[in-house]
Order: structure tokens, then C-alpha cells, then sequence
């Protein structure tokens, strides 16, 4: 039996008479750009979030380079970020001339490890991106108490992230990307809110924010041919907003089910000598974008796998340090040695709504006896 790493198919048959109907009426409108159900996807995606401002954007790479530009991060500051995340990330800090600056990852969440945050704040910096990584949220009360005592921004990177909840003090759950000063996300296709191509979305409460990023995603412009700033093109197309429309109503029960095959995962692979199963936080109720495990020479494992025709991929195999792109920033290997330990070691298997328990449990299997 052959198992894809990520099977979308299945998802688009569930939805199919929904998705046709919402592009026929989309194409008969022929409303393509800013259109109805553009604006309307906007308002929905805010309600879902309890946001006020909604802005979609062409992805979620613009949605962190045009959100971190509309609360003035540009040439001179400094943005602090995880190490261990995809480079979209990094890379809209550079867009915007800031510099990156990288902490380490905690060894559990392999998200950002607070406790390294308040060593590499300098006078210039402006901002913190927690990476929501793999599904799970990032510990955000720290962070917060963070961004207050040095007056820095909260730009959350919920790529993937969809529908994730992180537990405020006091017991209260709230939507991760609704908590700092603005939340960006990604609707690339394999997302858990993903749609037939790119796009993204930033989220806020500020108005004065969602009033600049009106401007950002536009070329500037305040009527057709009349532009008051600097603006570039990245607008969210009507055909991806009539979409992902349809699937926002399925998110929630989406995620339960990959709730649901996670815990059959932990169930077949706990207490499995030579390997680290997913930890779910104390204060997170992970959505498992990416089901990531480590594993001992995790290369030959991923071999052994493909050749059982069981599909993975390793998300992410060098860290961001270690990037040529970003040699000029001075760091060096051993810098961030769990991020680096985690890279070595880790591989993501299939995860997504429609997965079978039967799929899982020969999955599980079949990783037993190659490690054994």
C-alpha cells in the first residue's frame, strides 16, 4: 500500500459540489480582483479569529513583510525570531531592511525558547515573530510580558497554524495570530486553511494598522489612479477568497480529525526506543499542520520509508543560521545547538484529515521495524 505524505484529492471530493458552485458564481461574476468574495472571505476570517480588521494578501510571506511594515520595522531595527522556521519568515524582515536576529528553539515545542528571547534584545530592536511551528502555538504570555517591558511589537507567524488555541492566563483560550499586535497567515495549498495557489491574510484590531495595510497591498493608492504612498501589488485573488470560504466552514472538524490521527500516532508509537513523539503543551491545543517526529539517522529511515512506498518530508533541514543566504549575519554551526540537533534528526509523516487509521497503524508499523 502506497501512502502519500499529503493527499489534497481527497479533501476537494468531500468538498467538490461546494468548491464547483463557488467557482462557477465567481466566474460568472468575473469580479477577479477585490471582488465580492474577496471581501467578504475578509469579514469572516476576522469574525472566526474575533478580530476586528481582515486584509488578504497574495502570501504569507507578503502577509509578514507588509505587516511588519505597517508598524514602521524597516532599515536599522532589528526583528528577533526563531531559528529553526521556514525562511519566509527571515525573509520579510529582510525585505523590509531589518535585520533578523535568531534565538533558539525549545527542545519540546521546537518553537521559539523564551528564556533566550531578552538576551539578544538590543536598543534596535522593534519586534518579535513567535512561529507558531508545526501547528502548535508559541508560548505567548512570556512573549507578551516580553514585547511590553521592551515596547516591542507581536507579529505572529500562524502559517500553520489554522485554528490553533493558546491558553491566556486566568484559563481563557484564544486563536493564535488573534493575540499579538497583528497575525499573519499563509494559504498555500498544503495549509490547513489552504487554498489552489498562493495567498495569506494579516489580522488586527488596530485600525490604524489595517488602514496602512489597505495602502501596502494596493500600490498605494486611495481611488483607481490616485496613490498617496508607497504600495506594492499583493492582493488576495477572488477566486482563491471564493475557496477558501468553503473550507473555513470545515476547518474546525478538519483539525479534529487531525487531532484525532495524531493521538492515533502517539497511541502506536509511544515508548518507541530512539524516538521523540510530538508534545502537546500545557497551554496549546495543537492543530498538527505537520506531524514531526525524531529519529536517530533519520536519512536512512526516510530511505527505508520511501522504499515501503510511505511518503515524508523533513521540515526544516538546515536552520536558518546555517543558510548561505544568511552567512553575513555572523553566526556560525553550534550557535543554536538544539535547532541544529533537531534538524538532523527529524521527519514529518503524513498528516492530513482523510488519513485512515489503517494508513497510520501500517505507518507506525512500518517505522517500528526499521528502527528495530
Amino acid at each position: 500500500m502506497k501512502i502519500p505524505f499529503l493527499d489534497l484529492s481527497s479533501q476537494y471530493k468531500e468538498i467538490k459540489e461546494d468548491i464547483d458552485f463557488a467557482l462557477r458564481r465567481t466566474l460568472k461574476r468575473s469580479d477577479f480582483i477585490l471582488g465580492k468574495d474577496e471581501v467578504i472571505f475578509e469579514k469572516e476570517f476576522a469574525k472566526y479569529f474575533n478580530r476586528k480588521f481582515a486584509v488578504g494578501v497574495n502570501s504569507g510571506t507578503d502577509a509578514l513583510f507588509l505587516g511588519l511594515l505597517s508598524l514602521g520595522i524597516g532599515r536599522g531595527d532589528e526583528v528577533i525570531l526563531p531559528v529553526y522556521t521556514y525562511i519566509a519568515t527571515a525573509l520579510a524582515v529582510t525585505f523590509t531592511g531589518a535585520r533578523p536576529v535568531f534565538v533558539d528553539i525549545d527542545q519540546d515545542s521546537y518553537n521559539i525558547d523564551v528564556d533566550k528571547i531578552s538576551g539578544v534584545i538590543t536598543k534596535k530592536a522593534k519586534a518579535i515573530i513567535p512561529v507558531h511551528l508545526y501547528g502548535q502555538s508559541a508560548h505567548m504570555e512570556p512573549i507578551l510580558n516580553i514585547g511590553r517591558k521592551y515596547n516591542l511589537k507581536i507579529v505572529e507567524d500562524a502559517a500553520q497554524a489554522h485554528g490553533a488555541r493558546y491558553k491566556m492566563p486566568g484559563g481563557k483560550w484564544r486563536m493564535v495570530g488573534g493575540i499579538g499586535n497583528i497575525g499573519c497567515f499563509s494559504f498555500y495549498p498544503t495549509k490547513n486553511l489552504g487554498g489552489c495557489g498562493d495567498g495569506g491574510m494579516i489580522i488586527s484590531d488596530d485600525e490604524k494598522i489595517y488602514k496602512k495595510i489597505l495602502l501596502l497591498r494596493d500600490y498605494g493608492r486611495k481611488s483607481r489612479y490616485e496613490h498617496i504612498s508607497v504600495g506594492y501589488n499583493s492582493r488576495l485573488d477572488t477566486i482563491q477568497a471564493a475557496i477558501l470560504r468553503i473550507k473555513l466552514r470545515h476547518l474546525e472538524r478538519w483539525n479534529i480529525l487531525r487531532r484525532r490521527n495524531a493521538a492515533i500516532y502517539n497511541r502506536e508509537l509511544k515508548d518507541m526506543e530512539g524516538m521523540v513523539i510530538p508534545k502537546e503543551a500545557d497551554y496549546a491545543k495543537h492543530v498538527y499542520h505537520i506531524y514531526a517526529v525524531r529519529v536517530r539517522g533519520r536519512d536512512g529511515v526516510v530511505k527505508e520509508l520511501a522504499k515501503k512506498g510511505i511518503g515524508t518530508l523533513i521540515y526544516y533541514p538546515i536552520p536558518l543560521h546555517l543558510q548561505k543566504v544568511y552567512k553575513g549575519l555572523g553566526y556560525k554551526k553550534g550557535d543554536f545547538p538544539v535547532a541544529e540537533k533537531v534538524a538532523q534528526e527529524i521527519i514529518s509523516l503524513p498528516m492530513y484529515p482523510h488519513l485512515k487509521e489503517a494508513q497510520i497503524r501500517l505507518i507506525a508499523k512500518t517505522l517500528k521495524d526499521i528502527l528495530r
